[in-house]
């Protein structure tokens, strides 16, 4: 896929997640979650060519930029969505799927200083909430949801949903597009 259909498709998912969006423009031209995410790309294709240092450099004005912090090693699938975007913080091992939603505050941070997998994986259409810390080397199901400042330790199940502190799982509980409880998410 080309950069120009990756960008369209960036922003059909911003639109499609984020009832505020008003317009592609201004979506384009002011959504930190966006822009993070299109300079991770820029980053994580040097990180894979072995350009460590100027990797790093542009993750981290990017940082400094939108608030987010992804690391260029950090594996991200498409239609990845980050709203509002500020506090979130995603590992140099974490793995993340298609379709993913994060809200303002997530971390994907590891447990371990061992040179191995140590953040998580996030499967497909994977929600998780404002303020949630998922840690270590855990998976997150495909579907599953992480309600807002959860501390996810554990693996969670597809389709399941994790809350609290630390969290505990909730199998066949309702995807965020099916009428749940908002406050869970923000």
């Amino acid at each position: 896929m080309g950069a120009v259909a990756t960008v369209r498709e960036d922003v059909a998912a911003a639109r499609r997640r984020d009832p505020a969006a008003t317009d592609d423009l201004a979506l384009m031209l002011t959504s930190p979650g966006l822009h993070a995410i299109w300079t991770h790309r820029a980053a994580h294709a040097l990180w894979k060519r072995g350009v460590k240092l100027p990797a790093l450099v542009i993750a981290q004005g990017a940082r400094s930029v939108t608030g987010v912090e992804i690391h260029p090693g950090a594996t991200i699938g498409r239609r990845f969505f980050i709203d509002h975007g500020m506090g979130v913080v995603i590992g140099e091992t974490a793995e993340v799927g298609d379709d993913v939603m994060l809200y303002h505050g997530v971390t994907l941070g590891g447990r371990s200083m061992e040179r191995t997998k140590r953040h998580p994986t996030v499967e497909d259409g994977v929600t998780i909430g404002a303020g949630a810390r998922v840690i270590g080397p855990v998976t997150i199901g495909s579907q599953a949801q992480v309600g807002a400042n959860a501390v996810v330790v554990k693996d969670v199940p597809a389709r399941a949903t994790a809350i609290g502190v630390p969290a505990k799982v909730r199998t066949g509980a309702a995807h965020p597009t099916e009428q749940v409880d908002p406050a869970i998410w923000i």
